[in-house]
């Protein structure tokens, strides 16, 4: 029997303590067209509403339909491309519009009528960031815009009114549109990020020590968070369950 009772109770608090007072640091890896991405997004914030303490977001790109031209390309022919014959990628859309409501998502496919490259939209994640204001409101203002309402991200107009939705400076934005500098940050860490072998989206890495594929649960991923900050298996790679 434990003598002091009291220690595993002062332990425990001060754990808490601790957990309280610990930084997740949480670098995105996603592009703001993938149905999948948005529902990793989800249940990224319910994670950190489960474990409710003080959290730094960075967002990266990784544009799944890369040097297109100008008015993107066509939905379907990008669904045929990725995926094959008409029934494999219409059964793979319903199995996304089922997992959306689960998340509170309304997935609207039939509004899509291409598929754009978002240099523009993660350019104006950069200057969202820059700017300090929430990540992840913004990233909803783009998922939402393009998958829910079938805006094109494209088009810059669009890019300024989803940015004056968030309450971004609509004169900064155009600014950060037409500069050089932000375009090539985008473009650098695209290719930055394409060299270290992902070939896909989301991905989540959890204080530069864990690296989480694919969407994940809400549990799966405050499993995570405990690992990266206070397990003992921290320093081990991401299991492959999480995969």
């Amino acid at each position: 029997m434990n003598p002091n009772p009291s220690s595993n109770l002062t332990r425990s608090r001060e754990a808490a303590d601790s957990r309280a007072l610990a930084t997740l640091k949480i670098d995105v890896i996603a592009d703001l067209v993938c149905p999948w991405c948005w529902l990793g997004k989800r249940q990224l914030d319910d994670a950190l509403l489960a474990v409710r303490g003080p959290t730094r977001l960075s967002w990266y790109p990784f544009r799944i339909n890369p040097g297109v031209a100008g008015s993107g390309m066509r939905f379907r022919d990008y669904l045929a491309s990725r995926f094959g014959d008409a029934e494999a990628f219409e059964s793979g859309l319903e199995d996304l519009i089922l997992a959306g409501k689960a998340e509170g998502i309304s997935f609207r496919f039939e509004r899509l009528s291409t598929i754009p490259d978002t240099l523009g939209a993660h350019r104006l994640l950069k200057l969202a960031e820059a700017d300090g204001a929430a990540l992840s409101t913004v990233a909803e203002s783009l998922f939402r815009g393009y998958l829910e309402e079938g805006l094109d991200l494209a088009d810059h107009d669009v890019l300024l009114e989803l940015g004056r939705r968030t309450g971004l400076s609509a004169a900064r934005l155009k600014r950060s549109l037409a500069d050089e500098t932000s375009r090539q940050l985008v473009l650098s860490q695209d290719a930055q990020i394409r060299k270290s072998g992902l070939t896909g989206v989301p991905n989540f890495l959890v204080n530069k020590r864990l690296f989480v594929i694919g969407a994940q649960s809400t549990e799966a991923l405050v499993n995570v968070f405990d690992r990266a900050m206070f397990g003992e298996e921290s320093d081990r790679p991401v299991s492959t369950v999480l995969h």
